[in-house]
């Protein structure tokens, strides 16, 4: 059945994908702005995978480049336009939107687009939690032997204003995008690889959507350790550790936030947008894909480490990457090893 979208689906949808988003996914006042504003300007729909058919066309939007980038400048037109631009490289009709991930504006990637153009926003996430690279979430199209991406990429104002329409192997279109991102200030609305219905049900995380709005639902519904508490409760996760940032480095670079969190100066936590890993005395807790997450300790409210400063107290929270609904690419141990440059880290050893 079509999901209604009102207020409150919006506000769980954000604080669920927030949740979701692992630390990064975008920031929630950003979620919670193009959230309500598609519900100002028209009615947004949202369907499941099995209300639409097999052959029809959906195309991915998202948002790429680094949350924590200071000359960031995206507005909501940029997302329409690079729809028009992705439509206009297109021989078949576009029928539906899907977005690239969960996170706190990312879970409602696509609705403003809906509530523009009429189409409707569908339920199969390329990946029902946040990740750091296009290549994760473009469905595994990296597998398919001369697949061509089509992508249009639009942000930036004034002398940094740009938009792009590219099509190219995935490898090349997606880091032509990154790079232009940093070229627009940080940040660039995306359209991108339309596919079959079919193939998204295959490879996506249908239901991912609404298991964000399930996620915000319960943390909403209470307040502080309690709204922390029915968080991990529903997923199956747990609070990991508990405690002061002592030590905060980020670094924007290459159109990624990377850096560190140290709680307690015990807990270490490792990042590119989200969060890679969690140890302590030498000891791998957990390893991406898995969830993890930073809460604020008091109020329950998530914080992105595009947020994080020190002096925080913060809860963190761990969800085995076998409770998620995640796409076949978390799956795609190639698509990892990435992370391990980028950090420093051993990744795939722990997968």
């Amino acid at each position: 059945m079509a999901i209604k979208l009102d207020e409150y689906t919006v506000e769980h949808a954000v604080y669920g994908g927030a949740v979701l988003g692992g630390g990064g996914g975008g920031k929630i006042a950003d979620g919670l702005q193009i959230g309500r504003l598609a519900l100002e300007i028209g009615h947004p729909i949202l369907k499941t995978a099995e209300e639409m058919e097999d052959e029809e066309l959906l195309v991915t939007v998202s948002l790429v480049g680094a949350p924590a980038a200071k000359e960031q400048y995206v507005k909501p037109m940029h997302y329409i336009k690079a729809i028009d631009l992705l439509s206009q490289a297109m021989n078949e009709p576009i029928r539906g939107i899907i977005t690239n991930e969960n996170g706190a504006s990312t879970t409602v990637n696509g609705w403003f687009q809906s509530a523009v153009t009429g189409l409707p926003v569908v339920d199969i996430p390329c990946n029902g939690r946040a990740h750091p690279t296009g290549i994760m979430g473009s469905l595994n199209l990296s597998e398919q032997a001369g697949f061509i991406s089509h992508q249009a990429a639009v942000g930036g104002r004034g002398e940094r204003f740009l938009e792009l329409s590219i099509s190219s192997s995935l490898d090349i279109a997606a880091s032509t995008v990154r790079q232009l991102s940093v070229e627009a200030g940080g940040l660039v609305a995306v359209a991108r690889n339309p596919v079959p219905v079919a193939y998204a049900k295959k490879h996506g995380a249908s239901g991912a959507i609404q298991q964000a709005i399930q996620v915000g639902e319960a943390l909403c519904s209470h307040k502080g350790e309690a709204a922390i508490d029915s968080v991990v409760a529903l997923l199956g996760g747990k609070v990991i550790a508990e405690g002061t940032v002592t030590d905060f480095v980020l670094e924007t670079t290459g159109g990624f936030d990377v850096g560190t969190v140290t709680i307690n100066k015990d807990w270490s936590m490792s990042f590119w947008n989200e969060y890679m890993t969690i140890e302590k005395d030498g000891i791998r807790y957990g390893t991406f894909p898995d969830l993890i997450m930073t809460l604020d300790a008091k109020t329950g409210r998530p914080v992105v480490t595009a947020e994080v400063e020190k002096g925080q107290n913060l809860a963190v929270i761990i969800v085995p990457k076998e409770k998620l609904i995640l796409s076949s690419t978390m799956r795609n141990h190639s698509l990892m090893c990435p992370i391990e440059k980028i950090i420093g880290k051993q990744i795939i050893n722990y997968l």
